[in-house]
């Protein structure tokens, strides 16, 4: 079944009864228990589950492959669970560029615990090799395209290592989505998802889930994790979410069009000194990318001319792109990275991310024409 398809239809049944096409929001924290002691409804306490959550749930692990998926708060409770059915001592891979809050989780939260966090440039499987330590390295956890620099990683070396060492491939897909890019189909053991962006693409809701290859041991301690931490986004916030489940593949081939329409812009722009865009030929990882993604996504960053200052300067000039954190929404974003990420950051001090929204690119074009300090517009 083509995934247009799946996403419209998994996870959403006609309500039997009413007959409702639209799933209904269920607020209820309990559920009745019949006289025999069963659960007829199969829920118990949201906590635990919810029908709001279990359909969610459903259609995330259909967009993906797999046959579990698990629904959190946010993609950091997400992540945070994965870490945390790990043991103290285990040793993780992480790549060198990733999204901030991974880092600070990972080192600086669960490294208190006794999580051993070793960061690897992953674009060469080699380093990975040669960074894995028998018998303790129990997970590698990728990020491609990565944040911000969209780096990109050969997601099918990263399991092949990861597995030939005993170890789990978790991928953070959040910046290609389950349209574009299918890591449990390259044999990565689990993928990972801030739902709050692409997938809920609306910039109103808060989500994370873990999608994974087998319903196995590792899966129940995920469960057992989402469970007594208790880290479950709000029914609402899942209905929400199946809401815009049906208009991703729609909206990430629009994202898509007009991030490489810019970045095509910006690449031939004197003001800028280097494009980060996988769809680019001229990106480091654009064959990898072309081979194991069906389109190079939304995302790109610039590294603009004369420093930090010009940056931001660019970024105070912009009229149609809103400065603000965050990405995937409809809207088109902009923001300086360093400055977000704080000390230590290993960003670059002169580089901007971009979120290509569903305005028409030739609108975002001459904003950034105007703001990168080129005078007139186009027809």
């Amino acid at each position: 079944m083509k995934l247009e398809t799946l996403a419209t239809h998994a996870g959403r049944a006609v309500e039997a009864g009413s007959g409702a096409v639209t799933p209904s929001i269920t607020l209820s924290t309990t559920f009745e228990r019949a006289p025999d002691g069963t659960y007829p409804g199969q829920h118990v306490y949201t906590r635990a589950s919810n029908p709001n959550r279990a359909a969610l749930e459903a259609a995330l692990a259909s967009l993906e492959g797999g046959p579990k998926a698990l629904a959190f708060g946010s993609g950091q409770a997400a992540t945070s669970a994965v870490l945390q059915a790990l043991a103290p001592g285990d040793h993780v891979l992480m790549p060198d560029d990733r999204y901030h809050g991974t880092r600070f989780a990972a080192s600086d939260i669960y490294g208190r615990w006794g999580l051993d966090v070793e960061y690897v440039d992953m674009t060469d499987p080699a380093n990975v090799s040669r960074a894995m330590r028998p018998g303790r390295t129990r997970l590698i956890w990728v990020e491609t395209p990565s944040n911000p620099r969209l780096r990109i990683t050969d997601i099918a070396a990263m399991a092949e290592i990861a597995h030939r060492h005993g170890a789990l491939c978790a991928v953070d897909n959040t910046w290609a989505s389950p349209i574009l890019q299918r890591p449990l189909a390259l044999g990565a053991d689990l993928v990972m998802h801030s739902t709050t962006k692409y997938i809920g693409g609306h910039s109103d809701v808060l989500g994370g889930c873990v999608v994974l290859a087998r319903d196995d041991a590792f899966a129940a301690r995920l469960k057992q994790e989402q469970l007594l931490i208790g880290s479950v986004p709000s029914p609402f916030d899942c209905w929400l979410l199946l809401r815009s489940i049906p208009t991703l593949p729609y909206r990430m081939r629009a994202h898509t069009e007009h991030a490489g329409l810019i970045a095509s812009f910006l690449s031939e722009h004197p003001a800028v000194e280097r494009v980060n865009y996988p769809g680019l030929p001229s990106h480091p990882g654009h064959a990898i990318a072309a081979r194991q993604m069906s389109g190079f996504g939304g995302m790109l960053s610039i590294e603009v001319r004369g420093g930090a200052e010009a940056a931001m300067a660019v970024a105070a000039r912009v009229k149609l792109f809103i400065r603000a954190t965050s990405l995937g929404g409809i809207e088109s974003l902009i923001e300086h990275r360093a400055s977000v990420e704080g000390p230590g950051t290993p960003t670059p001090p002169n580089l901007l991310r971009l979120s290509i929204g569903l305005e028409h690119p030739d609108d975002l074009i001459d904003d950034l024409r105007q703001a990168l300090g080129e005078s007139g517009g186009r027809d």
